[in-house]
């Protein structure tokens, strides 16, 4: 018994002393092991993304066929943000800037989307080794800013170039002929003058002053400078990197490599992993050589299939309106390389919206600079029958047909830099026949009816013409403002006064009373449901319109998707003579205007680099 009692003394010794072992051990410093849960992990995760190319809103048609080089949409780009904002193991963001060709209401989108990175306590660093207006404002709104000594920031100012085609029509015979309503309406002022006119001059300075003025606000807010800093800099730029620096613009010098050195110093006794093309796309491969891989083709091909069971979750619609507003069905234009905005497409997804049962508020985006007058007007009133939560979204620019479709909504939102306004009417004709004499080709024609040559491209308009046109323009642009005056609860009188083809910027939009309120899609969607009755934390399922065109349907040049194999050659000329660009686009603009009685468009396409 005594054996068995002094082994329980002894065992309860050693239970004992085991109790007080961790004690002991942290009182002499050699702390015990965290659990796992706590323990930092042996490698940091850094999301990497370039950004480059236009990001353009809505669902693309055929690009991308195999998954290689559609290239991301606006929405693309946002949902990859928000994804390193939510992701767990993502610890921050390197952003490089390679010349994305964005405007102000998308730059401002991406800043914000930023923003919510950070705002989840993840830094972002920006890595530039060139940067232009666009690009310079994405890295003001990242934690720092980094390029190579090498490198070169081009925030040279804002400039507008018009470029005037008369004296060339001269030389080859042709004359142009324009009618508008409204002094400031000048879309047709580069082919029948020299020069702007002093309307068109009055008004252009006022949107640079404004762009000019949200610029260096910006940049003072983000960089902790003054406005008085802001332009010295601008006005002693192009800038090298070392007097980037200097005057507070940038962080640090510094290549990629460096940049991602300084980051793992911030996280000593860890591995730095970046993740390059951080959400990218899989590319999809078939092998045509098979017949499974000539299947999988074929189902490309073919676009994604449709739902079999269609979705009944509470849904907001977001309708996208971006191009040139034309009759029929959108595509690309090969010529000017736009996209186009068919009214038939549009009103489509407006009554597809309309129709759905399960969707409870819609949001239009728009980015146009207008175009047909028919196919604004048909596309306004089948906005005009929906009953639902409605609110407008302006992109970088909304203007003239853009800003006619507009006017019906509960709710108008712009960004500060959008294009907007120029409420007028332009009738345009580029008669050929001068041209073609000089080349020996001749027309002879048999005529009925006074005015049997309206739409004639080859002769311009006779007296009786001139004048039936000027009444019918007149009559379009009376609809216009008595229309946009019912959707501003206006006086005619006063809405006539804001219009005659002026153009604006957002900001002054609002003072004017042509918008309701300064903001991004966030903001109109927040909007759109609280009019549904909704609260901010309710979750609706996202409903993107109109959906993606058929890749085959592109690649044959069938509908929506205009001809791709036509586009190739197009790119391929602009990448050997790339002078080009600018009289391809005009053309482009010259079709669109021949075509219709009337056109609601933008007097320039104003891109700020």
């Amino acid at each position: 018994m005594c054996r068995v009692r002094g082994m329980c003394v002894w065992g309860a010794l050693v239970w004992a002393c085991s109790l007080f072992t961790p004690v002991a051990a942290w009182a002499q410093g050699d702390a015990p092991a965290k659990p796992d849960a706590a323990a930092k992990p042996a490698e940091v995760q850094y999301a990497e993304l370039t950004l480059r190319g236009a990001y353009p809103e809505g669902a693309q048609s055929g690009g991308g066929l195999l998954g290689g080089g559609g290239g991301d949409t606006l929405t693309d780009l946002l949902d990859k943000l928000d994804r390193v904002a939510r992701d767990g193991k993502i610890a921050g963001l390197i952003l490089k800037l390679d010349n994305p060709s964005v405007g102000w209401a998308r730059m401002r989108a991406i800043r914000q989307a930023l923003g919510q990175v950070r705002k989840a306590g993840k830094p972002v660093h920006a890595y530039f080794d060139e940067a232009d207006n666009m690009d310079y404002l994405l890295a003001t709104g990242c934690d720092e800013i980094w390029m190579p000594s090498s490198g070169g920031l081009n925030t040279v100012g804002l400039r507008a170039e018009v470029t005037f085609y008369k004296k060339a029509f001269d030389l080859v015979g042709i004359q142009a002929e324009m009618l508008r309503v409204g002094e400031f309406k000048s879309a047709g002022e580069p082919y029948s003058r020299t020069e702007m006119s002093p309307e068109f001059r009055r008004e252009m300075e006022e949107i640079i002053d404004d762009l000019f003025g949200q610029l260096v606000a910006t940049i003072a807010e983000a960089r902790k400078l003054t406005p008085e800093q802001v332009r010295q800099a601008i006005d002693e730029a192009p800038l090298l990197a070392a007097a980037a620096l200097e005057k507070k613009l940038v962080d640090h010098i510094g290549y990629t490599d460096e940049l991602e050195a300084a980051i793992a110093t911030r996280h000593p006794g860890q591995t730095l992993k970046v993740l390059r093309n951080y959400g990218q796309k899989k590319k999809v491969e078939a092998d045509l050589s098979t017949l499974p891989g000539l299947l999988k083709f074929m189902e490309l091909l073919a676009g994604e299939k449709p739902d079999k069971k269609k979705s009944t979750q509470p849904k907001l619609a977001i309708i996208h309106a971006q191009g040139m507003i034309v009759s029929g069905k959108s595509g690309v234009d090969f010529t000017s390389g736009e996209t186009s905005l068919g009214s038939e497409t549009f009103i489509k997804a407006v009554r597809e919206a309309r129709e759905d049962d399960t969707v409870k508020a819609i949001v239009l985006r728009i980015d146009s600079p207008g175009g047909s007058a028919l196919a604004s007007d048909l596309m306004w009133h089948e906005l005009e029958q929906v009953k639902k939560p409605f609110v407008v979204s302006m992109g970088d620019t909304a203007a003239s047909g853009g800003y006619y479709i507009a006017m019906g909504a509960d709710r108008i939102f712009a960004d500060p830099g959008t294009i907007t306004g120029s409420i007028g009417v332009i009738g345009m004709k580029i008669p050929l026949a001068g041209a073609m004499q000089r080349i020996g080709v001749t027309t002879d024609v048999i005529a009925r009816g006074k005015n049997s040559g309206v739409l004639s491209t080859f002769n311009g308009y006779t007296d009786s013409e001139r004048e039936t046109m000027q009444k019918l323009l007149n009559e379009i642009y009376r609809q216009f403002t008595t229309k946009a005056a019912q959707g501003r609860k206006m006086p005619v009188e006063a809405l006539e006064k804001l219009a005659r083809g002026r153009v604006y910027t957002g900001g002054a939009a609002l003072k004017l009373g042509l918008v309701d309120e300064l903001g991004g899609l966030a903001e109109a969607i927040a909007h759109a449901k609280q009019l549904a009755g909704l609260k901010p934390e309710d979750k609706l399922e996202r409903l993107d319109l109109p959906k993606a065109g058929n890749p085959l349907e592109s690649l044959l040049g069938g509908a929506g998707g205009g001809d791709a194999r036509a586009l190739v050659v197009r790119e391929q000329l602009l990448e050997w003579f790339p002078e080009a660009a600018a009289p391809l686009k005009q053309l482009g603009l010259l079709r669109k205007v021949a075509r219709d009685r009337g056109v609601f468009l933008v007097p320039f396409d104003l891109r700020i680099e």
